[in-house]
């Protein structure tokens, strides 16, 4: 049982005093290649571009043709149901493509950047003097309102929804996840303008968490401090434990670095799309961060950082238990601040498999006699998925690791069955599919858990719409 602000639950972790909360399930996942503090060469791409498949929820509009000369907070594209959502150009250059797949489906818009960058001047605001009207204005005409996600649904966030509460969660917790203390130094006045300018956007509350010990500071919201392993930075835990989502709440979400590029189109008048970007990976030369744009291609970000040639390693823009499989010629996710390296696997060949001792492989339910060296030990896996698909086995192996108020087995079960009142019941509007990473790494049956979720979240959210 634990107390958080005043209100009483049941669940699987307790809270130290107000405002702290520590988890007791997860799972830290200590691979080998974190990332330095430090900064690394590259991120100047050859080319930028916006991929519609990174944001949930949108049907794509292109508004430019190829030749186009557009700057840094152009608009490139729209939302078909909800124009008032814009996606600004990352860069000024030239549009050199708009790529289409099956069916005319926008892939991705295409810019080749200017020498020099360009940018739309949108004026410098104070916060202070705007109203919520003004801010939400302002972002929507910047074309940085895709990155203000709701709940439920897990998508980019209605504009005219007035939301009960905004959550950011100021630190990350996945496997060689980076460090937002690093991220954020020499940027804490713009983090705390974009914290100024969503709690503009509601009338309830902005709530940070942090972990406990970190460095980061926010004023004007309610601070929570996390303690725990993985998925401890994810904001649905963080929401599920401060105050869970009923049918008919709307809560936005932001991730930190956005929060960020929000706070300079303030403080600056423009549309900045820089970030820094881990590199990290047991198949990396270098490890450390990048400072690039947003939208550059995976080339610019791990060029000569690879072993081996490139060949039988697996690239992955975010963290290996989230993240997406890119080849040099993609672009980097739009919510995405890390990449990661770590081998494929097709190269091995192992001989009886399971049954050798297994010293250096990584076990969750120690089945390798490696978990007796102990919590520091790092190590190296690969992408195989090492087993074959079967039925769903009610083992309990889910709920060690899914520290939510949540049974995620019955969950999955209703979402497969498409059962919309046992959906409700069970929590669907409170997760997203990053909440059953774990599940699905812990997962004997092999079941590709997060596209489950995924998939049931898109059909109620066109159920209901």
């Amino acid at each position: 049982m634990f107390t958080f602000a005043g209100k009483l639950h049941i669940n699987n972790f307790s809270c130290i005093m107000a405002n702290v909360i520590k988890i007791k399930k997860g799972l830290d996942i200590n691979l080998k290649g974190k990332a330095s503090d430090v900064l690394l060469n590259g991120g100047n791409s050859a080319t930028y571009a916006i991929v519609p498949d990174y944001y949930n929820g949108i049907i794509p509009k292109v508004v430019v043709k190829v030749g186009d000369k557009v700057k840094a907070g152009s608009v490139l594209m729209i939302d078909k149901n909800r124009p008032e959502i814009k996606f600004g150009s990352p860069v000024s250059g030239e549009v050199t493509a708009v790529n289409r797949g099956e069916k005319r489906k926008v892939l991705n818009i295409v810019v080749k950047p200017d020498a020099q960058i360009e940018y739309e001047e949108f004026g410098k605001k104070n916060v202070a003097s705007l109203n919520g009207e003004e801010v939400r204005d302002a972002i929507l005409n910047a074309g940085l309102w895709p990155c203000i996600k709701q709940r439920p649904y897990d998508i980019v966030a209605t504009p005219t929804d007035f939301p009960r509460d905004i959550f950011v969660s100021a630190f990350y917790s996945a496997p060689l996840a980076p460090d937002f203390d690093f991220i954020i130094k020499g940027q804490e006045a713009d983090f705390q303008t974009g914290l100024d300018a969503l709690a503009k956007l509601t009338t309830g509350k902005v709530y940070v968490g942090i972990r406990r010990g970190s460095s980061v500071k926010a004023n004007n919201v309610e601070i929570i401090e996390v303690e725990g392993p993985h998925p401890a930075a994810n904001v649905g835990v963080q929401i599920n434990h401060v105050k869970p989502i009923n049918k008919g709440e709307v809560v936005w979400t932001v991730n930190p670095a956005d929060v960020i590029m929000i706070g300079r189109l303030f403080n600056k008048g423009v549309a900045d799309f820089s970030r820094l970007v881990a590199i990290t990976g047991s198949e990396t030369t270098e490890r450390g961060y990048i400072k690039t744009i947003a939208g550059c291609t995976i080339e610019s970000l791990v060029k000569g950082k690879i072993l081996n040639n490139n060949e039988h390693v697996r690239i992955i823009s975010g963290n290996v238990l989230t993240g997406t499989k890119v080849l040099n010629d993609g672009y980097l996710g739009a919510y995405d601040n890390q990449i990661t390296i770590i081998p494929e696997g097709d190269d091995t060949h192992e001989f009886l498999g399971w049954g050798v001792p297994g010293f250096g492989k990584y076990s969750t339910s120690h089945s390798y006699l490696t978990w007796l060296s102990g919590k520091n030990k790092e190590y190296v896996i690969d992408a195989r998925i090492k087993g074959g698909k079967r039925a769903m086995i009610m083992s309990n192996e889910y709920d060690k690791v899914f520290p939510m108020d949540i049974y995620p087995e019955y969950l999955l079960k209703a979402i497969i069955a498409f059962d919309i009142d046992k959906m409700e019941n069970l929590g669907i509007y409170e997760v997203a599919p990053e909440d059953f990473a774990l599940c699905e790494f812990v997962d004997t049956s092999k079941i590709e858990i997060q596209k489950i979720v995924r998939n049931g979240l898109d059909l109620m959210y066109k159920e209901m719409n």
